[in-house]
């Protein structure tokens, strides 16, 4: 009898371009289809830091690994800084560091200050919205109608859609976004 490796793919994960995919922060079940990807780059959006056996497993696979750890004020409502969505696109637009995963911390929601509640497994409460601006900072610089840009955005954050995060979406200036001479090709 053969052993069949069965291929789970983390908490909202998804495609946002070739090589370029989001999710949530994977456990060991994620691991092998993780693998799967031959990833090069994580982006972490979270002021905590991730679970140790996901860190191990970034070192096991020698992938680099970026941890934009976000400021969360004491109003857990605030929209993602500027500046952090910035240092985002400027390593999503970075061709060499593909194939690369965007990821939030999966779990936890930070209620105000330094309290963290722990909710059930499954829930991306406080990240997902942050990691769906940036997603759809990067949809505007694409040159997506905002239409779609929203609806995106709401489809992965489900309930906790943010009218603050939409209005940075709308707002984001992508003048400030230096685009490097060897971008991805789908920008």
């Amino acid at each position: 009898m053969t052993h069949s490796q069965h291929y789970i793919p983390p908490l909202n994960f998804g495609m946002v371009e070739e090589d370029l995919y989001r999710s949530g922060q994977p456990n060991e079940l994620n691991f092998p289809f993780l693998e799967k990807l031959g990833l090069k780059t994580v982006i972490f959006l979270a002021p905590e830091d991730p679970n140790q056996r996901f860190l191990n497993f970034i070192e096991d696979q020698e992938i680099q690994f970026h941890h934009l750890g976000i400021n969360v004020s004491a109003n857990a409502w605030d929209p993602i800084s500027e500046e952090v969505v910035l240092e985002a696109l400027e390593l999503i637009l970075d061709p060499k560091s593909y194939p690369m995963i965007v990821m939030c911390n999966l779990g936890r929601h930070r209620t105000g200050g330094d309290q963290n509640v722990p909710l059930p497994t499954g829930f991306c409460v406080a990240y997902i919205p942050t990691l769906g601006t940036v997603i759809g900072c990067l949809r505007k610089l694409q040159r997506w109608n905002l239409t779609s840009i929203f609806e995106e955005y709401r489809r992965y954050a489900g309930p906790k859609v943010r009218v603050l995060n939409e209005q940075f979406i709308e707002l984001f200036d992508t003048d400030l976004v230096r685009v490097p001479i060897n971008h991805p090709l789908w920008l």
